[in-house]
């Protein structure tokens, strides 16, 4: 099995329902998806986080040619090799965005040549489904968030979801109220995670996180700026809610300093970012050297969602008991339909708890007739 050929598509769509977060608002939904394909007429599929247009032309004009005529199968070499010819000046960001895209493409064609879903090859048992959590209550619209929000924890509820995760980020006081508003709303037994999109200074998310402890805080995710482990162990030492992030980052190599500091509680790779599947295992080896669960940032399309789920499910629980506690996934509940639409099968969610795909590879059959309406760049 030889790749033929690399592709990049540039997938877009206005929403209908614009939202916002600490550091900016989305009017619109954007992805690129790679697709390798390989001499024997098959395809695999991978996706990129970050600005698509970038990662695309990465694809097209500097990695793809890279690892057209060598064998998908042989990820850990495509990856070391795509690696090296980058590491000068694309040691983070989107060049590893874009190679965890092939990454990702590589993998769904090596459990498609295994006959096999995905997490079955990466060493799980059979696993049927993994607990949600519910990403939402973000910010923006016209609507005071106090009745959106009471809306949407009742459909959460009614859903079945145990677990939530809500944006704060519009300073300390308000946040503090809305946690409160919050925890109300969708009762003592859920979960309440909050993320701050590193929107604050050790100083105002110590003071938060000191507000809001009453309230049973899940975790506290990106209370400051991912570029500062030390910031984090400052907040760290300041409260008793477990800190989370790690979707700004990218490798084990990035990785390697917040696991030795030992400043994380939850990592958050994003599988669409920090390398791809190859890379995802090696950052969730070094986490359990510390004793740190990872549980993947999820954010884009179908095949992103499909990737996350898949290294998820072939990862044990940190550390190992035999009571551990549940694993949680995450669930981005704003509008998205790259996430059901471009697809045969998309990811089933049901009681709070998305159900692993049962087909070979990512197993969830993107359908390319489906992207016209979102085309941006081109597919062959």
């Amino acid at each position: 099995m030889r790749i033929r050929s690399v592709d990049a598509v540039h997938l877009r769509t206005t929403l209908e329902r614009p939202f916002s977060f600490s550091q900016f608002s989305y009017t619109d939904r954007e992805t690129m998806l790679v697709k390798v394909a390989t001499e024997d007429g098959r395809t695999g599929w991978g996706e990129a986080y970050g600005p698509a247009a970038i990662t695309a032309a990465t694809v097209r004009e500097f990695l793809g040619p890279m690892i057209v005529g060598r064998d998908p199968g042989a990820v850990e070499s495509l990856w070391a090799s795509m690696y090296a010819r980058s590491i000068d000046y694309g040691q983070k960001g989107v060049l590893i965005a874009a190679m965890s895209a092939l990454d990702i493409a590589c993998w769904d064609l090596k459990a498609q040549d295994a006959g096999v879903p995905l997490y079955r090859l990466l060493g799980s048992e059979p696993v049927e489904s993994i607990e949600c959590y519910w990403t939402g209550f973000y910010f923006g619209g016209e609507e005071p968030l106090e009745s959106r929000w009471e809306r949407e924890a009742e459909e959460c509820i009614d859903q079945g979801f145990h677990a939530v995760k809500m944006k704060v980020g519009l300073g300390v006081e308000r946040d503090a109220e809305l946690v409160g508003m919050l925890r109300g709303f969708v009762g003592s037994g859920c979960n309440l995670a909050i993320d701050a999109n590193h929107a604050y200074s050790p100083i105002e998310a110590i003071d938060l996180a000191r507000r809001v402890e009453p309230h049973n805080i899940h975790w506290f995710e990106e209370p400051v700026s991912p570029l500062d482990a030390q910031a984090y162990l400052d907040v760290k030492a300041a409260t008793n809610i477990p800190l989370a992030g790690g979707e700004c980052e990218y490798t084990r190599f990035g990785f390697q300093k917040w696991f030795d500091a030992r400043a994380l509680d939850y990592a958050q790779p994003d599988v669409c970012a920090c390398g791809g599947i190859t890379e995802s295992m090696k950052i969730a080896t070094l986490a359990s050297l510390a004793g740190i669960h990872v549980t993947p940032h999820v954010w884009g399309s179908a095949i992103g969602q499909a990737a996350a789920l898949h290294f998820y499910a072939a990862r044990p629980r940190q550390p190992f008991t035999l009571t551990p506690e549940a694993k949680l996934i995450e669930c981005d509940r704003t509008e998205n339909p790259f996430r059901t639409e471009i697809v045969e099968t998309p990811i089933g969610l049901d009681g709070g708890c998305w159900h692993l795909p049962e087909a070979a590879g990512l197993g969830i059959g993107v359908v390319p007739e489906r992207f016209e309406p979102y085309l941006v760049g081109r597919v062959s």
